[in-house]
């Protein structure tokens, strides 16, 4: 009989919730990761849209909330002009929090550990095991240690986009799109600003967006044409400036404070889905679907996807159902909950133009308050988008015009 019921390689944002939704449901379960907590990654790190939820399900939202500040207001501006919503907060959960890695992945893993998660940190996989052409565990140990072998019932990969577990097993990809725009970014201090700016730039094919973090920092992010990546890294500090130009404002502001870290980037950007399992094993989080970070949805995702492949691999091991016809429901229900946000995140990424309805509704809006909130909350999900988008409410934005 293996020794865990599950595995757990990758103990970030969808390895650690993973791990301590299934500890929650009795398994026994194994969790590595090759880096030692707290520890930080270049990656963007705002939660919103289902993120602040499931973290307040949990139980782990007042951790966040006490080491970074709850994100309430939000400006975008599409080129149009800047709309402006305030109070953005539902059941006591604001639209969004922004803690950075250090913070977020070692509130994750001792809460994993707090329920029972047996957790190896430093601990770096050296291959995969395999019977009979099934995924039976992995062999690895810590630096300088003796390699051991550990076997469960199901292996997970929740290792990043370029997951060595599907490359082992070699995981399908489907609904691919190579990377579209390259990021630089880095955090200010003193700038005046609101909450969450976000500038949208087609012209220029540009996108800025800025957010309060910890110590009152200000993270700001430059989105541009990954082409243009040989030039941008021959100067990034220039490159980055001559971006957030496009929004003079803005500019002038971030110019008006302090850069306090270095520049961090990243281009290796694809799109794909993954098949996220097979014999003995399955994928969560990046290693099963990737995107463009244009709408910011990556660890919101990687926390849903870690709970519907919780749901699914309990009810296999509980016997509730066969765990392969468990692991299928949730491939489907995976790839049917984001649909529309990867395809709006394509076509956001490649600067496709808005629909004339919503620069319509967005002007109608825009000396609205109320309006304005309730507009971002359906469209955040933080209330029923049908509250705002029925067709007689539209209709009586638009003055009488049909929608």
């Amino acid at each position: 009989m293996p020794r865990y019921d599950v595995i757990v390689v990758g103990a970030r944002c969808a390895g650690s919730p993973l791990a301590m939704l299934l500890a929650k449901r009795g398994a026994k379960v194994l969790l590595v990761d090759r880096a030692t907590f707290p520890s930080d990654i270049p990656h963007g790190h705002f939660i919103h849209r289902q993120g602040p939820r499931l973290l307040k399900e949990w139980g782990l939202l007042d951790r966040i909330a006490a080491a970074t500040p709850a994100v309430r207001n939000w400006l975008a501006d599409f080129g149009d002009f800047p709309l402006v919503a305030r109070d953005l907060v539902e059941d006591g959960v604001a639209w969004g929090y922004a803690p950075r890695r250090t913070i977020l992945d070692k509130v994750l893993i001792d809460a994993a550990a707090g329920c029972g998660v047996e957790v190896r940190e430093g601990f770096g996989v050296g291959e995969y095991v395999f019977e009979d052409g099934k995924c039976v565990g992995i062999r690895g140990g810590v630096k300088g240690g003796a390699t051991v072998e550990e076997h469960a019932t199901i292996t997970v990969g929740a290792d990043g986009r370029h997951s060595r577990l599907a490359r082992v097993v070699e995981a399908p990809i489907y609904q691919a799109s190579p990377a579209i725009l390259c990021y630089y970014f880095s955090y200010w201090s003193g700038v005046e600003s609101e909450d969450f700016e976000l500038y949208v730039r087609p012209q220029q094919r540009r996108v800025i967006f800025s957010f309060r973090t910890e110590q009152n920092l200000f993270a700001v992010f430059s989105g541009m044409p990954v082409e243009e990546l040989p030039a941008i890294r021959t100067d990034i500090d220039a490159a980055f400036m001559r971006s957030l130009d496009t929004v003079p404002d803005l500019a002038d502001r971030v110019r008006a404070g302090r850069r306090e870290e270095r520049y961090y980037g990243a281009s290796d950007l694809p799109n794909f889905y993954r098949k996220p399992f097979g014999p003995g094993w399955a994928l969560v989080g990046d290693a099963g679907y990737h995107k463009d970070p244009y709408l910011a949805l990556g660890i919101s995702d990687a926390f849903h996807h870690a709970a519907l492949l919780s749901s699914a691999i309990a009810d296999g091991l509980d016997g509730r159902r066969a765990l392969d016809e468990a692991l299928a429901d949730y491939e489907q229900q995976r790839n049917d909950t984001p649909a529309i946000d990867y395809e709006e995140n394509l076509a956001a990424a490649r600067f496709t133009p808005f629909p004339p309805r919503v620069m319509a509704v967005r002007a109608a809006i825009r000396n609205d308050p109320q309006e304005s909130t309730r507009f971002v909350k359906a469209r955040m999900g933080m209330i029923d988008p049908a509250e705002f988008f029925n067709p007689e409410h539209l209709q009586q934005l638009l003055g009488g015009v049909p929608v």
